[in-house]
């Protein structure tokens, strides 16, 4: 703080006021004071104010270049003790410990409002300061530097990550096309021998015509013989008239089948085509959607270390800002990619269902052709055969009591399978991917494993995945299209394909 002493003051009003501020602060502005405080007593204004500057080594500067000022004018302290009172004018200097303990409106305001400090006292104070922000500035670098080591961690995670699933896509995009080659060739092959044998039969059923024409004309020519001969040539040509009929019926009935399977091919070619449109769809949908999520993700990363390494960077600010707007336009074309996929969800939803409809119409129109003996045939999910129970039961108990026995546990078993509180299930790794499998120390099955053995226990277990796998909320019997051959599900076009062909030899075998 700095003292300015003799400040000129007028009696007005009972009190003693001093000059207007304005002329201090133009005397006083090349040295950057922070604040004036003018003393007051009971008299009203005692002439003296006080200077504050600013607490540090600049203001230190300005102080004591205002210090000079006065004393290179003689108007310093000495001045002011020498000639106390006896020159007018303003006194001013650094306030000091004298000042400090000097009491009266001076010294009660150093007191009140200021610290009585050294050189040495503001010097250590000020390293003090310096080396625990130093101290701290490293700390705050060093958790920083952490933070950003961890961000690249995960910003490198996250771009092996993306290019693994890029090429895992790729990968699968390829596998996918050549496996849609290969079906669209079977199909072309499958329609071109189909083509080759209904023209084969055409060709048969031509020649046969042909053959019958001439078969009758022979027999005009014969017709003069002997009336025996003329009766049988009569019925010859009756029953040649009759097989000319028939073949004629034949060759419309494959015609219509013909048609009627180019038809089924094509609506069927159409479906694939158009299920296979839906399936890239979303296929292409979901990799846009990872991989917008793995851009966001990388965009957040790239914009916190952006933010830890801005500090009053103009250039680093405007790098946020471009980010930040990239992250809402990101974040933007991620919802509207949710949209679209939840609308190609639906209708991927639809085609399936259509498709199951299909199936059980197929199970249902033909179940006479597609039986349990054929290579793609009908079986019924779940269902316990009683043939295993019968030979477990045979070597248990009497002949004469083994087939109720046999009935008595199948009937038995077939309802526990009904029972969804009994769920005798465990989560386990096959070839890589969690799947449920049987719980081979549930008690019931040991139960049964130690009353009937291996067979009627292999027998349930068998139905359990089932019905599991194929009507897990109801836990009843359904019937479902079965490759007897490959021991699985059987797919719509696998069925179609097997019906066509059974109906095709029918009709040559007519």
């Amino acid at each position: 703080m700095v003292l300015l002493l003799h400040f000129r003051t007028e009696f007005k009003n009972g009190k003693y006021v001093g000059e207007s501020g304005n002329r201090l602060k133009e005397l006083l502005s090349k040295f950057n004071p922070i604040k004036f405080h003018s003393l007051w007593n009971f008299r009203g204004h005692t002439g003296n104010v006080v200077v504050n500057f600013s607490k540090d080594w600049i203001g230190f500067r300005d102080a004591m270049a205002f210090e000079n000022y006065f004393y290179a004018d003689h108007f310093g302290k000495m001045n002011w003790v020498e000639k106390r009172n006896s020159i007018p004018g303003i006194y001013g200097w650094v306030a000091r410990a004298d000042d400090y303990y000097s009491g009266g409106p001076i010294g009660e305001h150093l007191q009140k409002h200021g610290d009585l400090k050294t050189v040495d006292d503001i010097t250590n104070e000020e390293s003090n300061k310096m080396s625990k922000l130093i101290q701290d500035l490293a700390t705050l670098i060093e958790v920083k530097k952490k933070h950003i080591e961890e961000l690249e961690d995960k910003y490198n995670t996250s771009t092996l990550s993306l290019n693994k699933m890029m090429e895992e896509r790729d990968k699968l995009h390829e596998s996918y096309n050549n496996e849609i080659q290969r079906m669209q060739q079977l199909v072309q092959d499958h329609s071109r021998r189909i083509f080759d044998e209904n023209e084969n039969l055409r060709t048969e059923l031509e020649s046969k015509r042909r053959e019958h024409a001439f078969r009758s004309k022979q027999l005009n020519t014969l017709a003069a013989q002997s009336e025996s001969e003329i009766r049988k040539l009569e019925d010859e040509k009756k029953k040649n008239a009759m097989k000319n009929s028939l073949l004629e019926l034949a060759s419309l009935e494959q015609k219509k089948a013909d048609d009627d399977f180019l038809r089924l091919v094509e609506e069927q070619k159409k479906e694939k085509e158009a299920n296979n449109k839906k399936i890239l769809n979303l296929q292409k949908q979901l990799d846009a959607k990872q991989k917008l999520e793995l851009e966001i993700q990388q965009l957040k990363g790239c914009l916190e270390v952006m933010k830890l390494m801005g500090g009053q960077d103009l250039v680093v600010h405007q790098k946020i800002d471009q980010l930040n707007e990239e992250l809402r336009e990101k974040n933007e074309e991620l919802e509207d990619l949710e949209v679209l996929n939840q609308a190609l969800v639906v209708k991927e939803r639809k085609s399936n269902d259509e498709l199951q409809e299909a199936r059980k119409e197929l199970i249902s129109g033909a179940s006479d052709i597609l039986g349990n003996r054929t290579m793609i045939g009908i079986k019924r999910m779940g269902e316990l055969d009683e043939k295993i129970f019968h030979a477990a039961c045979i070597k248990r108990y009497r002949k004469d009591e083994a087939d109720v026995k046999a009935a008595e546990f199948c009937s038995k078993w077939q309802d526990e399978l009904k029972i969804p509180e009994w769920h005798p299930f465990r989560i386990s790794s096959v070839d890589g991917k969690l799947k449920e499998v049987i719980q081979e120390d549930d008690e019931k099955l040991v139960a049964l494993r130690c009353e009937l053995g291996d067979e009627a226990y292999r027998a349930v277990a068998s139905a359990l995945l089932e019905i599991n796998e194929y009507n897990p909320s109801g836990r009843y019997v359904i019937n479902e299209l079965w490759s007897y051959r490959e021991g699985r599900r059987a797919t719509l076009k696998e069925a179609i394909e097997f019906v066509m062909k059974h109906l095709t030899s029918q009709k040559r075998k007519r």
